[in-house]
């Protein structure tokens, strides 16, 4: 390992020095005050500090570190010739080209240019010996070359592989390969893991990166393209420590925060959590009653409770958020539930209202509502209600977070689909504690309660979730039947129509999901509202099929939702607005049309719309078939994942080896992943050093470990909070 260097200088998270070339990084200052194309270029791709340029690391290699001979070359290998050229054109065929022919003594090939300059041409002209680099293709005229990279013959070749970096346009690879090489020849890499704690025989840092950017020609490109080598699991192992270290530091941080402490006698016959466990017409399962006590627990500490309720679709979520909010009324409190859609969070609010409503009335206290669509007098009424502490429980979408929303004693904030709000979002809900601390006293921060329908796959807890507290719902409530999951082609529509009429003859709704409301003549899928017409011309004059879409008014939405609970709607053709919250027992068919084009969580959240009541229920999935509709790898394993399980939790975990872990994080880290480089899935053995030896860097060298967490994640280890 090289020798260890001073420690790393502050500049590493500072403003970065000015570009003194075109391969400096980026000049301080924000943008537009005086940064070139190159340095607006760099910044774009998050490249300012020294540090950000030595951690930006190449996609692949090109080897131009040896000659080959075209009499060696094979068809579709990428080569690097030199030779003289013996022939030169331009011509006119489908588009301007310019043709050269290449000798390098062995054999000839043909170098074709749809995009080139005179200077270019002057560069190939007849006698001229160049080197020339791609890839050779077999063809009626001979072999050639499109479009080669060309250059003077002569020149010494590289001693190392040539990095080819992810860039933008406006900015070629050969001004990046210098911002690189510059931001990385600047860089602090001091060793920051002592000794004892670095695995044994691994790689320098330093000594990894520079590798890295610059192979030697020698090496196995296979280790390198699967991030084997030595070199690339040294980088793995400091990406997930810094992600482990900050994810501690921000546990710890909380940990010495102080929340309101909900402690009431829910056991007490006069407590809202017991008369509302006594009204319900049904007993919680084993699992809700588990997580109920777990969030019992939490609140009754000092300390924030940071915890995530995760269950499958069906699995009582919404009851287990309804006894956390009694806990925090009987406190004396405010509680807080922020859904992602209106049709999520009046599903939440019908449910709420009629479980908590007659109970708080009694107490002069009410469960409130808040969207953006309200019109001013009852939004007005209930800001009101919210400011006096009237309302005990607020349910709504973004409206909650307002300006104008202010809480008198909010204590419990609880957060649906938490994945599909933004960073910024959830800490702004949590801001409202703040604001409701009476008399400029030190605010309080809330307990924070997360729900997800989308299970989390054990190693992305451990990976991304490491900081949260987490209950599971793993079991269903009774009298949830099975679904039988079908594939269908898209030729056998009318059987699936067919099947529509004898589920609607046993009385029976049925759901039918489109990924598009309108024409479109970029994508050839059918319409939300093409298929509505479809099915009400195929159904007759006695079925009423209805429509629901996103572009539609709130009020229209909640009418044709309002029609399809009470069943005066037989047929609900929808886009994915109904993928959450909709329950509607009576709905026995789902069926999902073009469903290669959905995510798999998104196939699972839909199938779990019907089987909400007691009557035998099944989802079909209509795929497209053809050539132009040819289902791909990745869409074909969702479909085969969705047939052979209906388990959550391994619908998850493949959805996590399909897709990786971006399905899970949703704004997380507010659209930067905190990891880059190392893949939860290959790297458990990494994983589990880095959360290993998390805790005693923290404890043992807080400076190191600092550094660490700016070294690989500056400001966004920030949005851990949320």
């Amino acid at each position: 390992m090289p020798a260890r260097q001073k420690a790393e200088k502050p500049a590493d998270t500072s403003k970065p020095k000015a570009a003194g070339t075109a391969g400096a990084s980026a000049a301080s200052g924000a943008p537009g005050s005086g940064e070139s194309a190159t340095q607006r270029a760099l910044r774009k791709l998050g490249l300012v500090r020294d540090i950000d340029f030595a951690l930006y690391l190449p996609m692949r290699y090109e080897d131009e570190t040896r000659l080959q001979q075209l009499a060696h070359a094979r068809d579709g290998e990428t080569v690097q010739v030199e030779g003289v050229i013996v022939d030169q054109e331009v011509v006119y065929r489908a588009r301007r080209q310019l043709l050269a022919t290449l000798d390098d003594g062995t054999d000839t090939v043909q170098l074709r240019f749809f995009n080139f300059y005179p200077s270019q041409q002057k560069q190939l002209a007849p006698g001229a010996r160049v080197r020339v680099r791609g890839e050779v293709r077999g063809g009626f005229v001979g072999r050639t070359m499109m479009q080669p990279v060309v250059k003077a013959a002569g020149t010494p070749l590289p001693l190392a592989l040539t990095p080819v970096y992810s860039t933008i346009a406006g900015l070629a690879q050969p001004v990046l390969r210098r911002a690189v090489q510059a931001g990385l020849a600047r860089a602090s890499l001091d060793e920051l893991l002592p000794d004892a704690l670095r695995p044994h025989g691994a790689w320098g840092l330093r000594e990894a990166l520079r590798f890295l950017h610059h192979p030697a020609p020698d090496v196995a490109m296979a280790a390198l393209e699967d991030r084997s080598h030595p070199a690339w699991q040294r980088v793995k192992a400091d990406e997930l420590l810094a992600q482990q270290l900050s994810q501690l530091q921000a546990r710890r941080a909380r940990e010495a925060q102080r929340a309101p402490v909900l402690r009431a006698d829910a056991a007490a016959p006069e407590s809202l959590h017991a008369r509302l466990l006594a009204a319900l017409p049904f007993s919680p399962t084993g699992a809700q009653a588990r997580a109920d006590a777990e969030i019992a627990a939490d609140l009754a500490r000092v300390r924030p409770m940071h915890r995530l309720l995760q269950g499958d679709v069906g699995s009582g979520k919404t009851l287990v958020a309804a006894l956390a909010a009694a806990r925090c009324i009987d406190a004396g409190f405010q509680c807080a539930l922020m859904a992602p859609t209106e049709i999520l969070a009046s599903q939440h609010f019908g449910k709420l209202v009629g479980w908590l409503d007659p109970l708080l009335a009694a107490q002069g206290r009410r469960v409130a509502w808040l969207t953006g669509s309200q019109k001013k007098k009852e939004r007005d009424a209930m800001t009101a209600a919210v400011e006096s502490g009237e309302a005990a429980l607020v349910i709504g979408t973004h409206a909650v977070i307002s300006e104008k929303v202010r809480f008198a004693r909010l204590a419990l904030a609880i957060v649906d689909e938490q994945h599909r709000f933004g960073v910024a979002q959830r800490l702004a809900l949590r801001g409202k504690a703040a604001e409701a601390a009476p008399g400029g006293a030190q605010p309080l921060e809330p307990h924070l309660l997360m729900m997800s329908a989308t299970p989390i796959p054990r190693t992305l807890a451990m990976g991304y979730y490491a900081d949260l507290d987490v209950s599971t719902l793993d079991e269903l409530p009774p009298g949830r039947t099975p679904i039988v999951t079908k594939l269908v082609a898209e030729h056998r529509r009318d059987e699936v129509i067919d099947r529509i009429q004898g589920q609607l003859a046993q009385g029976r709704q049925v759901y039918w999901v489109c990924p598009l409301i309108e024409e479109s003549e970029a994508v050839d899928l059918r319409n939300a509202t093409a298929t509505r017409d479809e099915l009400a011309e195929a159904l007759g004059e006695a079925v009423r099929v209805g429509l629901l879409h996103s572009r539609m008014p709130t009020a229209e939405k909640q009418a044709v939702m309002a029609d399809f609970s009470a069943g005066t709607l037989q047929v609900l053709v929808s886009t994915t607005v109904i993928e959450v919250g909709v329950d509607v027992p009576n709905a026995s068919l789902m069926v999902i049309e073009h469903a290669e084009r959905f995510g798999l969580s998104q196939l699972h959240q839909l199938r779990g719309r019907v089987g909400r009541g007691a009557a035998a229920s099944a989802c079909v999935l209509l795929y497209a078939t053809g050539d132009s509709g040819r289902v791909g790898e990745a869409a074909r394993a969702r479909l085969r994942a969705m047939v052979e399980t209906a388990d959550g939790f391994e619908i998850a975990r493949r959805d996590l080896e399909i897709r990786g872990p971006g399905e899970f994080l949703g704004a997380r880290q507010s659209g930067a992943p905190l990891l880059r480089f190392a893949d939860l899935s290959s790297d458990a053995h990494l994983l589990a050093w880095a959360r290993d030896v998390a805790p005693q860097l923290l404890d043992r060298y807080p400076e190191a470990a600092q550094r660490q967490v700016d070294r690989w994640l500056g400001t966004r280890a920030e949005y851990l909070k949320a």
